[in-house]
């Protein structure tokens, strides 16, 4: 009975499972069906203004070459209008004329002539000479006999043969096809990843047209391992006009990168490139607050210094502290193990072994003394400070009293002659025993801690009186290769 009713609840199990797989299916098509209406009624209604659009430009070049046609017209009609009046007026002074010299022509005879004295002579000579002017003056003779424009019209014709072609090849616009990452050409460099595609068209030599891209990446865990693909959150770049791009500052996670590109033109998006995975090594840590002193408050990236009291100052509890442990050094069980007294130190939470670190520490507007450095883990005690054993490393900086910068370790100092950074970049190079810290707004190397390490590394930080904030996630940056390139000159000159 047992037996039966197990495989029932099984069967049930599996049945309720695929009930909900198909309700999802199901949602699935709805939405798609949805989406298919939509996207069809919004392509419909897009042709249609295509289609308008092409139809009010034919409107307004039609318009265009009519007014032209017309003012041509108009222009060659009062030209032969003038003509024709002139022609005209011309025509009838021609007549006139005829007349007159004909008439003229009766009063020749030489019997006239001879009855007419010397005075009459003078007078009809002077006549005959003046219908001479006359006739030869007249429009008749000045009168061009051509017209001034002429009738042909066909420099206005139009040729839209070659649009009726273009017209009956139009077509819709192609998906474009996905494009390819270059993953040879993408780069790492500076916290930043310039990522590299080449287009459909250079891959296969097909392709729709492409009026710009866009690219998203996935963002990774702490653990630098990817999240599982149904709880990815893809970032999105948008209008990509180039072939390539870069992803910089707080929207980059260290770690590895997921990144794929697609193509879009005019109204469609092509299916994305195959994701790829580029690494953005760096190291992520935090403070491990178990550490802290009493007195330091631990939020997040950033460490204050608040006192409370003289509690923690009191010798006689401190010395019951001590004996509460088995040695000065860490066994961390609970919050007994704190760092105490005079030490307010806090440690990171994560440890460094081989390979090469970097991050940043800024101090608070109101600090007044801190130290940051690193340590073997078992080398410091509840009350030791850093810089004073052989296995802390530290640079501190302090503006109590009088302003003043320096390295310490193995309880010796050596005074920086700096002012007091603003922004200090620590680099560990573990497998090369180099510990540098940067000035990193006036990109000065502070000093070098030159060793051999021998045990895991742990970020260390001293805090009185104010604060400091750290940054960490960051990849080494190029300039620490300056600095690196100048110690290892140096290195081989003493040798």
């Amino acid at each position: 009975m047992d037996t039966q009713k197990e495989a029932l609840r099984r069967i049930i199990t599996t049945l309720t499972n695929k009930n909900e797989e198909l309700q999802n299916f199901l949602e699935t098509v709805d939405n798609t069906l949805t989406g298919l209406q939509e996207e069809s009624c919004k392509v419909m209604s897009d042709l249609e203004a295509e289609l308008g659009q092409l139809s009010s430009t034919l409107e307004e070049k039609g318009a265009e070459l009519r007014g032209i046609i017309k003012e041509e017209k108009c222009r060659k009609e009062a030209e032969l209008q003038k003509q024709l009046s002139d022609g005209k007026f011309a025509l009838l002074s021609c007549e006139e004329l005829l007349e007159f010299a004909n008439q003229t022509l009766t009063i020749t005879s030489e019997e006239e002539f001879l009855k007419v004295g010397w005075e009459e002579e003078i007078k009809s000579l002077k006549k005959h000479c003046e219908i001479i002017w006359k006739v030869t003056m007249a429009p008749a003779f000045r009168l061009t006999t051509r017209p001034v424009v002429s009738e042909n019209m066909s420099q206005f014709t139009a040729d839209f043969s070659a649009e009726r072609v273009v017209l009956q090849r139009l077509h819709f616009l192609p998906v474009p096809k996905a494009p390819e990452i270059n993953i040879s050409r993408c780069i790492v460099h500076d916290n930043n990843i310039t990522v590299t595609w080449r287009p459909a068209s250079e891959v296969d030599g097909e392709g729709g047209p492409t009026e710009h891209y866009e690219l998203e990446y996935r963002k990774t865990n702490r653990d630098s391992s990817l999240r599982a693909a149904g709880d990815a959150c893809w970032e999105k770049i948008c209008d990509i006009t180039e072939t390539q791009v870069t992803i910089s500052g707080e929207s980059l996670i260290p770690a590895s990168s997921s990144v794929r590109v697609r193509a879009k033109n005019k109204t469609a998006a092509g299916e994305f490139s195959e994701s790829v995975t580029i690494e953005t090594r760096a190291y992520n840590f935090g403070f491990d607050a178990s550490t802290a002193h009493a007195e330091l408050k631990v939020q997040g990236d950033t460490v204050t210094w608040e006192p409370q009291g003289v509690k923690g100052h009191d010798l006689r509890l401190r010395g019951k502290e001590s004996k509460s442990v088995i040695s000065s050094n860490f066994i961390y069980i609970s919050g007994r193990d704190r760092f105490a007294g005079e030490s307010y130190t806090v440690l990171g939470d994560q440890e460094m072994i081989g390979g090469c670190y970097y991050w940043e520490l800024c101090p608070l507007a109101d600090w007044k003394s801190f130290s940051v450095g690193v340590a073997y883990r078992a080398s410091l005690g509840r009350f030791d400070q850093l810089g004073k054993s052989t296995g802390s490393w530290c640079l501190h900086a302090s503006q109590w009293l009088q302003s003043s910068l320096a390295a310490k370790h193995n309880n010796r100092a050596k005074a920086l002659d700096w002012p007091l950074p603003q922004r200090i970049g620590i680099y560990c190079d573990y497998d090369n025993g180099d510990l540098s810290f940067i000035d990193v707004d006036r990109l000065r190397l502070l000093h070098c801690f030159k060793t051999k390490f021998s045990q895991p590394l742990i970020p260390a930080f001293t805090v009185w009186c104010g604060g400091i904030t750290i940054t960490t996630g960051l990849q080494v940056p190029s300039f620490m290769e300056n600095f690196l390139s100048t110690n290892r000159s140096l290195s081989n000159l003493s040798q």
